[in-house]
Order: C-alpha cells, then structure tokens, then sequence
C-alpha cells in the first residue's frame, strides 16, 4: 500500500508495464523540480518517448541528458514554451503535436508560488493564476486531440494544499489591480483553480477515456519552486488562512517528502491502472482524497471553464 512515504522507485517498479513503450508529455520540468524527477524516473521503465515543453532550455538539458544515461533508446523531445504567453503557446501548441501526435500521458507541473510582488502576465492576468492555470488550461485543451488520439490518455495537474486557502475568487479574481493582492491568496487561489480545471475536463471528457487527476505532491527543499521565500513568509500562512477561512491551517504530515518521494503522488496518477474508475480525483500522500468542496463544487467547476475561455480568448467545447 502506498502512503506518504512511498518513493518514486517504488511506484515505477510497481507500475513500469503503464509506462513500457508509451508517450509521455510534461509541462515544465526543468532541474531541479517535481516535473523533472517525474521524467527521470519514468525513464526507468522504458517509455517510447518523452517530451519536455519548458521555459529555459539550459533548465531542461540535465534532465534530458539524465534519461539518456538512464536508457538511450528512449526518444526524447524539448519544445521551448512560456506558458504564461498565449502566443508562445500556440507557437508551440502545434510543434508537441507534430512530435507526439499520440499522447498518452500529460503532466502539467509549470507554476508558481507566492510571487510577492504583484505582477502581471502579458495578457493583464495576475502571474500566479497565469502560470499556474490559465496557460496550462490553453496547452492542455490545443494538445488534446494527442490525447484523444491515444484512446486512453491521462491528464495529471499539479496543484498544492495550498488550495485550502481560499475558494477561487470568481468576483476579483485580478485582485483589484493589484489593491488586494496577496502572495498566499494569489497562490491558493491558483491551486484552487487547478483541481476544478482537472474536474472540469474529466467531467467533459472522462467519456472519452480521459482521466483527470489533481495531485498535490507535498512539499521539498530541492525545488526552487521557493527558493525566493523565507521561512518567515511561510510562517505568514496561518495567518492568511484565519483571515480568509476563520480557521487555522495545519500542515499534512509528512511535513516534507525526499526528492525521491516527491514525485510519487504524481507518478501514481500518471500509471495506476485503478485510478480511472476513480477519476476525475484529487490526490495526496499516493492515495485519493476528497478535496474541500470548494475545489470540487459542480458550479465552480464550470464557472471556472467559462472564466478560462474568457481568458484565452478560445472556447473548447467537446
């Protein structure tokens, strides 16, 4: 059984026949990073292919050279992409295609965290929910025919517990122009925003052999997901969360996970043959949880497609 605890050699050893030949998609895995411990590990079970779309290339050189020395026979791929850029993505929306026109599996692991300073995207968007959301809700839906094409593909959204701290924000979403903007705010509600994006598409195309799972993966110091904060800036989330909920935040143990673990939960989501009669779900500590209402609720979920299409400026209807 798998917990908190478990390592990502362990979940590849149980599960590398769900990865031996198939195509495996990640947003932003640059090293070091979940995403780029999601990649090296599933290197481990003989993938056909492996694709890279990421921001900085010098990022994502070590990990493809990691693959290479983990089985050389593996097809790997980079596409260069900000996906806070809306034309950057559709610039390489149709190049991921042309490389893997057959997707079997899409991890979204691009994001942000806590950004202090309010900022915005080149679209007028607040940057959290940019990188976090709404550019990964524009390149999952352009490279779904790749996954529809696959027959049975899976769609795995990082998202953070972080979540807890407040529903989405659907009357101020841009935080007033910046009047109301908090660090933590900007990121709950940006990981709020990623578990309804994953309910939302496995709602629409769960049908069509789709499955959609949020993971939140716990939390490392090897990342540099926060490397820019301090521990005082954690130690003001207990804070944001009695002023914005009325209760107290608690950490889930295990409090932080080894960079072997920390791409367990993920990998889970990628390869477990039981998860699509589960699905769409949110993960955590390699198990499926119920998340908090907010981040599930029906109406939500669908304002949040609307809200995403307005944002993109493209709707997808399936």
């Amino acid at each position: 059984m798998f917990d908190g605890h478990t390592t990502s050699e362990e979940v590849v050893e149980a599960f590398k026949h769900e990865i031996k030949g198939r195509t495996f998609v990640l947003i932003g895995a640059g090293y070091p990073s979940i995403g780029s411990q999601v990649a090296t590990y599933l290197a481990g079970g003989s993938p056909a292919h492996i694709l890279i779309a990421s921001r900085t290339a010098s990022k994502v050189e070590p990990v493809l050279k990691a693959i290479a020395e983990i089985d050389s026979s593996i097809k790997t791929t980079y596409v260069q992409v900000d996906t806070t850029d809306h034309d950057a993505v559709r610039e390489a929306a149709p190049k991921i295609l042309a490389a893997a026109p057959k997707i079997d599996v899409l991890v979204h692991t691009a994001g942000a965290m806590a950004t202090k300073e309010y900022t915005l995207d080149k679209q007028g968007i607040e940057f959290q929910l940019s990188a976090n959301h709404v550019g990964g809700f524009l390149l999952t839906n352009l490279l779904m025919p790749a996954l529809l094409a696959a027959g049975r593909a899976r769609f795995v959204n990082l998202t953070s517990s972080g979540y807890r701290l407040t529903p989405f924000r659907f009357n101020d979403w841009n935080f007033s122009g910046g009047k109301e903007y908090d660090p933590w705010l900007g990121y709950g509600q940006a990981k709020t925003a990623n578990i309804l994006f994953a309910y939302g598409l496995g709602k629409r195309l769960g049908h069509r052999g789709i499955t959609a799972t949020a993971v939140h993966p716990g939390y490392n110091g090897d990342t540099k997901l926060g490397a820019h904060l301090t521990w005082d800036d954690y130690g003001l989330i207990d804070g944001v969360m009695k002023r914005n909920r009325g209760i107290d935040w608690v950490w889930e143990e295990p409090r932080f996970k080894t960079f072997s673990q920390i791409a367990a939960t993920s990998l889970i989501a990628a390869l477990d043959p039981e998860l699509p009669a589960k699905a769409p779900a949110y993960l955590q500590n390699s198990q499926v949880y119920e998340p908090e209402q907010h981040a599930k609720d029906p109406e939500s979920v669908e304002k949040l497609w609307k809200l995403s299409e307005e944002l993109v400026k493209q709707k997808f209807e399936y």
